[in-house]
């Protein structure tokens, strides 16, 4: 992973470690989208947060990171957000393949499981 995008590593557990970014995509003809990038052994996952109708990304309002939809927020800046992510993808058998996604599916079971974890 490289451009300039600061990647970090996630360790899940003594078998898994995932490389993980973020960055902002623009769009000439549709909507701008945040974008969070996990990597593992040569296969690269991508869930794109598309903004739309109640569904919020930074747009010079929000922090970078920030996917929002009106009764929620996410840091996807944060290290426990993105295990949350991986968790939820993995649990749904979604990591196993290189693929562009869309992170709004996984939004809701990640929202409420770091409500639950304070």
């Amino acid at each position: 992973m490289s451009g300039g995008r600061r990647s970090r590593r996630l360790v899940v557990d003594e078998t898994a470690t995932y490389v993980w970014s973020v960055r902002h995509r623009h769009s000439v003809t549709g909507s701008c989208a945040e974008v969070l990038t996990l990597a593992r052994d040569g296969t690269r996952t991508r869930l794109l947060f598309r903004s739309g109708e109640g569904r919020f990304v930074p747009d010079g309002f929000l922090h970078s990171g920030c996917v929002a939809v009106r009764d929620a927020s996410l840091n996807l800046h944060e290290p426990c957000v993105v295990r949350a992510f991986v968790d939820e993808g993995a649990r749904r058998g979604l990591l196993d393949r290189s693929a562009d996604l869309d992170g709004w599916e996984l939004f809701q079971a990640v929202a409420a499981a770091r409500a639950v974890d304070g």
